[in-house]
């Protein structure tokens, strides 16, 4: 049975709209603070720095990267999708005077809107482009056999395939520093159950292996030799915008006003795919709404009151107009009648540990574990 806002077990935080609907594992303090609250206040301690110190930390940083890039042609690399965040991070590293190369992983589904924006930014902030682009029928393949294997992060193929593409890159130009727009403020609420872990090569293989009909050519995987070169390499992850006042809305007046950034609606609504599976795939099929959890970071942040986020909360998770249209364009891109994708969103739910998934030497061999000890001491001994 689905717990519905009506039921008397129903539960929600006392300062954020996280509750049991969105997960079930929730907890509340004698104060009906849920431990999303208290996590939320941890992270902006051990990560965020404001005003002078960010403003110090990131000027750090920033010298770091130059200094150690000098007479290459590119000192850092970045993802972009069209997006607020990834936007903000181009023109960001333009301000600081960095030169990144910028990546874009076209999957098929880019808004017309996403395609606009990420334009702009090339040609306004004259940056480099490195546009991945893998063979359509082999992807739908790879996105096909996630909506069969019934998992939750079907996404979790787009994420993988560009973070693969930019350590990839980072390898061929000799760059040692990612920027990325992850953040804190806006994106530290989300409950384990909603995703799985980006970079599990062996999870993506197995749910392939077992419904795909396609062989991976062009797909870009994230392999264990690639992971043991990135961190024998030190290639280091920089998250520039827990260094600023990051606020959402004032970042969309800037990029709007200096990029001629649109808006497209939602958070990563700039994919058609996307906007279709947190509007319409994860509500119906796994009683998902994101928007409590990004709602709630605004409200951890003071960017939004509890009251405004409730109220976002009454609209409709999809414009009913837009999602006909999307609707129509996803199954027929995807070649499915609405017979076989209805069937498709009846499947039960199953985990991503359900199949394969990546795990340390030890993990997969119990037998060596009387050995780990003295591997410590020996990997200790070879970096003296």
């Amino acid at each position: 049975m689905v717990l519905s806002n009506q039921d008397p077990a129903y539960r929600q935080c006392s300062i954020s709209v996280m509750d049991n609907i969105a997960d079930p594992d929730i907890s509340f303090d004698e104060n009906g603070i849920s431990n999303y609250s208290y996590e939320f206040q941890n992270k902006l301690a051990v990560h965020v720095l404001t005003g002078v110190d960010g403003e110090r930390k990131l000027q750090e940083i920033t010298n770091k990267i130059k200094s150690e890039s000098k007479g290459q042609k590119y000192d850092c690399i970045t993802g972009v999708s069209g997006g607020v965040d990834s936007t903000y991070v181009c023109y960001l590293a333009k301000k600081l005077g960095l030169n990144p190369l910028i990546v874009h992983f076209d999957n098929g589904w880019n808004s017309q809107t996403a395609n606009q924006n990420i334009q702009n930014i090339i040609s306004k902030l004259g940056f480099d482009l490195y546009t991945l682009v893998v063979e359509w029928d082999e992807f739908k393949d790879l996105q096909l056999s996630y909506l069969k294997a019934s998992v939750v992060d079907i996404e979790a193929i787009t994420d993988h395939a560009i973070i693969t593409t930019m350590y990839k890159l980072a390898k061929k130009h000799n760059i040692k520093y990612i920027l990325s727009g992850n953040n804190i403020v806006t994106e530290a609420t989300l409950p384990k159950s909603w995703i799985w872990n980006k970079g599990d090569h062996v999870n993506i293989l197995d749910i392939h292996k077992k419904y795909g009909t396609l062989p991976l050519k062009t797909f870009p995987l994230f392999n264990t030799m690639l992971k043991k070169y990135y961190k024998a390499k030190g290639i280091e992850n920089i998250t520039p915008l827990n260094y600023i006042d990051y606020n959402k809305g004032k970042v969309k007046e800037i990029i709007t006003g200096e990029l001629g950034w649109q808006d497209y609606g939602g958070k990563h609504y700039e994919s058609i795919w996307t906007r279709f599976y947190q509007g319409y795939i994860l509500p119906t099929k796994f009683g998902i709404d994101k928007r409590k959890a990004h709602l709630s970071d605004l409200i951890f942040s003071k960017q939004i009151s509890k009251e405004t986020a409730l109220e976002e909360l009454k609209l409709p998770i999809y414009d009913e107009q837009q999602f006909r249209q999307d609707y129509d364009f996803v199954l027929k891109k995807l070649n499915l009648s609405e017979q076989e994708f209805d069937q498709i969103m009846k499947l039960p739910v199953r985990k991503h540990q359900d199949f394969k998934t990546e795990k340390s030497i030890w993990a997969q061999y119990p037998i060596l574990e009387p050995v780990r000890p003295l591997w410590r001491v020996v990997k200790k001994a070879l970096k003296v």
